[in-house]
């Protein structure tokens, strides 16, 4: 017996009705622009932030390395195509869209902060700024065109998110955080973020300014109070069931749910100061925190304390336990069971089960 599902006409137009329901209006221009004019109106506004071409909150932190911005600027020489820079027409100024990392770098060349290195088909350019190009190059790069993609007006701010996240989601570009920093912008998101630049909590969760950069500190606390909230019904895929929290807590976040989660996470902080000597890294001087760590005691600690609020004369002494350490691996760690495991092994020693 086949399992083929028959398609019928009215499945057809079932299906395009939902199609026309779901199309977003997405009015836009092609448009060239010389990398001199780009350039002028993005500096135009750095100080007051009142650019003709500005970047969102959103994507504020600068990712690229000297290496990564001199290999763009050696493209840009050589004259490989560029992707399209995303634009959308806010107020009458250009939001960039996609398109921050290229503009910025552009920016940093142009005004001598930028060394070129590590260049491999234009070594010669090595250790060179802008201003050590002849004058007749440094007229070439000003005057060589980008092309770009303008939404206009018409094209509303989910219709942006959107695009945004489309565009970043499954690449390198942009971590996870960095993304849902992009389409889940709200009151929780500003907790969240609040929550990130806590002193006790950067103090005990160390980090290289790479993976700050990139959002991790926002990732973990997230995930602290998705799993603290939620885990039973986590399904083993991080993405969808932290995107799918952040969804439902920006719906609802008032101000009492906000003084109630900030209690925990501060409590949880202070428990883990008193009785962890490294805090949530492995060492005294780690300069790093894994994130299965982190979460298998920020979590479990914050769920003992829900438990039994008094928790005293705490012994930690699994800590460096073989078990600890197998449950806190990197190999399978957003599986469910593994999560679970991590979580509850925490909170069963605290609590003494």
């Amino acid at each position: 017996m086949s399992n083929e599902i028959k398609v019928t006409k009215i499945n057809q137009d079932n299906a395009e009705r939902q199609i026309l329901e779901q199309i977003k209006d997405y009015d836009y221009d092609t448009v060239e622009y010389p990398i001199e004019i780009i350039v002028q109106k993005y500096n135009d506004g750095l100080e007051n932030d009142d650019g003709d071409i500005y970047i969102p909150d959103y994507q504020r932190e600068f990712v690229w390395s000297p290496k990564r911005q001199s290999k763009f600027i050696e493209s840009v020489i050589l004259g490989i195509p560029i992707p399209y820079i995303f634009f959308a027409d806010v107020d009458g100024r250009y939001e960039i869209v996609d398109g921050s990392q290229r503009v910025r770098t552009l920016h940093s060349f142009l005004s001598n902060k930028l060394q070129l290195q590590d260049l491999t088909k234009l070594t010669e350019l090595n250790d060179f700024f802008f201003q050590d190009l002849s004058v007749v190059r440094q007229r070439r790069i000003k005057n060589k065109s980008l092309k770009m993609i303008a939404l206009s007006e018409k094209t509303d701010s989910d219709a942006r998110f959107d695009l945004f996240e489309r565009i970043n989601t499954g690449s390198d570009e942009l971590k996870k955080m960095e993304v849902r920093k992009g389409i889940h912008r709200g009151k929780f998101y500003d907790f969240i973020t609040k929550c990130s630049e806590n002193k006790l909590f950067k103090k005990l969760s160390p980090l290289s300014e790479k993976r700050t950069l990139r959002a991790e500190p926002q990732e973990m606390i997230l995930r602290f109070f998705a799993y603290s909230e939620n885990k039973d019904n986590y399904k083993g895929q991080v993405a969808p069931f932290i995107d799918e929290y952040m969804k439902e807590k920006n719906s609802n976040f008032t101000d009492d749910i906000r003084l109630d989660m900030e209690k925990h996470f501060i409590n949880m902080l202070n428990f883990v100061e008193k009785y962890f000597e490294n805090g949530f890294a492995k060492t005294k001087n780690a300069k790093s925190t894994p994130r299965v760590r982190f979460e298998a005691i920020s979590v479990g600690v914050n769920l003992a304390l829900q438990e039994n609020s008094n928790l005293d004369n705490i012994k930690i002494n699994w800590l460096e336990s073989d078990e600890f350490k197998t449950h806190t691996r990197s190999d399978a760690a957003n599986n469910k069971s593994k999560l679970i495991e991590r979580i509850n092994y925490v909170k069963n020693m605290l609590l003494g089960n």
